[in-house]
């Protein structure tokens, strides 16, 4: 046993750290019965005179509604999380991830009434800068373009047909994000 961890490589400290915080405020949450999510790890509208609605602009990306909400997004996070890590840095891509989720927040809290949570703007901005790790000398790389084009036509199509839970613009804006960072931590 001790040699099996000794050949553990905690290889990507702030996706690990993210997948790890929230697997167990998963589990706190299921213990609670939802409260610690609508408490602590949802955005919503609420007063601005309350502190938590200040920090869940940035906490609401660590819960998730139920097991397949946090599988599929951590599916995505853990598959690209760790290239991004690598090409841009932990303490890059944990400034990305805050800045994504601080956008998101104050969108959803600005400009709709749902209760938002989850990871998905992250998910979508990793996916954009995944597509993009390899521009070099100026020139955009085609799945750049092709990525972009195609997920903002499957978002902005959801968005309009579908009446269902999922932030629609959370997943546009964390894609824009992404697209953002491309160019300003390249």
């Amino acid at each position: 046993m001790k040699d099996v961890l000794a050949s553990l490589n905690y290889n990507s400290i702030v996706i690990l750290s993210f997948f790890f915080l929230c697997l167990v405020i998963f589990f706190l949450n299921y213990i609670s019965k939802d409260k610690l999510n609508r408490i602590v790890f949802s955005n919503y509208r609420s007063s601005l005179f309350s502190p938590l609605t200040y920090i869940r602009f940035f906490t609401h990306i660590f819960g998730h509604q139920n097991w397949q909400h946090f599988m599929n997004n951590f599916l995505y996070i853990l598959l690209i999380g760790p290239m991004i890590e690598e090409k841009y840095g932990s303490v890059n891509l944990l400034i990305m991830i805050m800045i994504t989720a601080l956008v998101t927040g104050i969108f959803n809290f600005v400009f709709t009434n749902k209760r938002i949570l989850g990871a998905s703007g992250i998910v979508y901005m990793l996916i954009i800068l995944s597509s993009a790790v390899n521009i070099d000398s100026g020139k955009i790389p085609v799945t750049l373009i092709l990525i972009c084009l195609f997920y903002i036509v499957n978002e902005v199509f959801n968005s309009l047909t579908k009446k269902d839970n999922i932030s629609h613009a959370s997943h546009l804006l964390g894609g824009l994000c992404g697209l953002v960072f491309c160019y300003v931590f390249k």
